[in-house]
């Protein structure tokens, strides 16, 4: 898939950085899978890999944590 954003490169798999806030809690997941353009490093993620970060955001919200950094673990 060719880049959305600068139109000059295909996209790869690498991993991203995700930063979701939700109700006032800001989650901070790393090493998420995703495509990312080795031109302007713009990444997409998958449906099912936003969906579980979102899920992860919600929980976190629920229990009160304000900032929380985790690592990704894929189920």
């Amino acid at each position: 898939m060719k880049c959305v954003v600068c139109r000059q490169a295909e996209v790869c798999s690498g991993k991203a950085t995700v930063t979701v806030e939700r109700n006032g809690t800001l989650l901070v997941i790393k090493g998420v899978p995703a495509r990312v353009c080795p031109n302007c490093g713009e990444e997409y993620l998958d449906e099912n890999v936003t969906e579980k970060l979102l899920k992860s955001a919600e929980e976190a919200a629920q229990t009160g944590v304000q900032v929380d950094i985790r690592e990704y673990v894929p189920v």
